[in-house]
């Protein structure tokens, strides 16, 4: 049973992924690929609750754990930083 419910967390995080990376391929600016990169980071959690659900609590399980916690904290300053520089003018422009 353990076995299928992580299959299929996996599976969902992996469509999950691909999802975002079709996204970020089909957009044209960097603006617009912004938005599917909300959706890469909710693909980790399924990833890596697949992992929990594998191995348990276990130090197997504790790197995908603070990947995700890692993301969920990085992902937001990421995305503001990455739109606060696409959206200024460049100082030669004056």
């Amino acid at each position: 049973m353990r076995e299928v419910v992580a299959a299929a967390l996996l599976f969902t995080g992996v469509a999950l992924e691909l999802a975002a990376a079709l996204g970020v391929a089909a957009m044209r600016g960097v603006l617009q690929r912004m938005h599917y990169t909300g959706l890469a980071m909710v693909g980790a959690i399924p990833i890596a609750a697949a992992v929990v659900v594998r191995e348990s609590f276990s130090l197997a399980s504790l790197g995908p754990l603070l990947l995700v916690g890692y993301l969920l904290v990085s992902a937001p300053v990421l995305a503001h930083v990455t739109a606060r520089a696409a959206g200024l003018p460049d100082e030669d422009d004056g």
